[in-house]
């Protein structure tokens, strides 16, 4: 993929955004106290929309983020607002556009971390003042400690600056990344700001919409400082917009049911009938032409009894030693299924038998058709991710944090601290598209491409609504789309439809995996609840 589709909005990283910098000022002639002006005019407007009133502190580091600070702290003492400045460095540290706008600024001098003011720490009787204490009698805090070329781990003064920050309780502005977050990766390595709002300048960075980088940076606000249109550097990371709806396919007047997709639900075990059940819903609602669950044999009167009358079976020789499990000779029974072509959506339900594991593993590496690998599909993958690049057909993996351990052979708490990278790995290794599935799911191309979920659908945090994406997936893979794009618009109609049933229930916690179902139709189609 050399350019990322018009349906993600481009996220740059640090590297990137250095180079957008430095066009726009070497080339393009802007001058970079110009952009300092206008992010920290930005920011100083955004205070006045949190706070008001009362005082502000603005905290700065040594760099132009702490520049954007400086800018901020004069335009508001201008206006007669009350702003302790707080700087990390002593001021004949600062150089370039900082120390410029230093000299501009009016009113009391910086403080330094202990309260005491730069100019006067040599004299005696001057008596020190934590700065968690400052910073607690504030109505806003402005974080401009740290900008986007911050990586590792804070140390010192800043790390004990972000300490008390969090101690403060005081709600807290960030200047264009939390202090702390790696703003390509949305990796935090120890302690970072949580911001109730980011402002970001000239576009968001990944980290912000990244976990855990992105449950630190609060609402984020996206300015335009003035970098003309046309900088270089193509971003390989994306935030999934609506736009991506129309990519989805519509159905002609001529269409059959064989033209508008065949899925197959391959899983099903006995106590787990639920899950391939709403697999196939979900994939029907999403605009398969026709859907077949493969299930055990014995299973096949309760799937069929499940209220769904189109959904059609396909009874599967079960495992001898386990009733009701699907057996290892089962694969040729789902491959002859799969000769008119569609999609297979494998795992649902399947169970974790020896028996299901085997019938897993060949089903994968033998199937000719789309496949959507998820639950005990990817748990039978566990190390065995190469396994899968031998695929020539199109491959999705939907797996939440554990899985992606367990297919990594890692353990979950480092799978979610640097979820970016793990998610990028599993899809070289694996030849397939990840989805990382969570708030900011990601959608990784085995080519280091990925689209990001914008998230905000708290109502799909309940049992089934992973089926539910899967069915999804799998229904726009039948219907013919690449599989990037398939599992990018899936990610996206889930967690509107997650939205539109929260707001139908009239809460979030009131929200069941067949709400969704229900949703998707008109979301598929870029409908809302009006």
């Amino acid at each position: 993929m050399e350019s990322l589709p018009g349906w993600l909005i481009p996220l740059p990283d640090a590297a990137s955004m250095r180079a957008i910098d430095r066009w726009a000022i070497d080339e393009q002639g802007v001058p970079g106290l110009d952009l300092m002006e206008r992010a920290g005019t930005a920011v100083a407007r955004a205070v006045e929309e949190l706070a008001p009133d009362g005082e502000v502190a603005i905290v700065c580091g040594k760099g132009n983020n702490g520049g954007d600070g400086l800018v901020a702290a004069r335009l508001l003492r201008e206006t007669g607002r009350e702003v302790d400045v707080v700087c990390l460095a002593p001021p004949e540290e600062l150089t370039g556009d900082a120390r410029t706008n230093l000299e501009r600024l009016p009113g009391p001098a910086p403080l330094a971390p202990d309260g005491v003011p730069w100019s006067e720490r040599e004299e005696p009787g001057q008596r020190a003042r934590p700065l968690v204490e400052l910073l607690a009698s504030q109505a806003l805090v402005v974080d401009a400690l740290l900008g986007t070329g911050f990586q590792g781990d804070p140390r010192g003064e800043v790390a004990a600056a972000i300490e008390a920050l969090e101690a403060s309780r005081a709600q807290v502005l960030s200047v264009d990344v939390p202090s702390g977050v790696d703003a390509s990766s949305g990796t935090v390595a120890s302690c970072a700001v949580r911001a109730r709002r980011t402002v970001s300048f000239h576009a968001a960075k990944p980290g912000l919409w990244i976990n855990p980088g992105k449950s630190h940076a609060g609402e984020v606000e996206v300015v335009d400082i003035g970098i003309p249109r046309g900088a270089p550097g193509a971003s390989r990371i994306g935030l999934i917009t609506a736009a991506v709806l129309g990519e989805l396919p519509r159905r002609e007047a001529a269409a059959t049911k064989f033209s508008s997709g065949h899925v197959l639900v391959a899983g099903g075990s006995r106590g787990l009938t639920g899950a391939p059940t709403m697999t196939a819903r979900a994939s029907m609602r999403a605009g398969a032409g026709y859907v077949t669950a493969c299930v055990p044999r014995s299973l096949q009167a309760i799937i069929a009894a499940s209220g769904t009358p189109e959904l059609m079976t396909r009874g599967l020789q079960e495992d001898p030693a386990e009733e009701g499990s699907i057996g290892a000779g089962a694969v040729g029974e789902v491959l002859e299924a799969t000769r008119r072509g569609g999609a297979l959506a494998l795992g649902p339900g399947l169970g974790r038998s020896e028996a299901a594991v085997s019938f897993a593993r060949a089903l994968a590496r033998q199937a000719k058709v789309a496949m959507v690998l998820d639950a005990d599909g990817l748990n039978a993958h566990a190390g065995r991710l190469g396994e899968l690049a031998g695929r020539a057909a199109p491959t999705v993996l939907t797996p939440h944090a554990g899985e992606l351990a367990r297919l990594l052979e890692n353990d979950s708490a480092e799978i979610e601290r640097r979820r970016l990278a793990h998610a990028r790995a599993a899809a070289e290794r694996s030849a397939a598209v990840v989805v990382l599935k969570g708030d900011d799911t990601l959608v990784a191309h085995p080519d280091g491409a990925v689209a990001v979920s914008a998230g905000g659908s708290p109502a799909l945090a309940t049992a089934g609504t992973g089926d539910v994406l899967t069915g999804v997936i799998s229904a726009l893979l039948a219907q013919g789309l690449d599989a990037f794009t398939a599992a990018a618009a899936g990610v996206f109609v889930h967690a509107e439809a997650g939205r539109q049933a929260a707001r139908r229930a009239g809460s979030v916690e009131g929200v069941v995996a067949t709400d969704v179902v229900e949703a998707l139709p008109r979301v598929r189609h870029g409908g809302g609840d009006g």
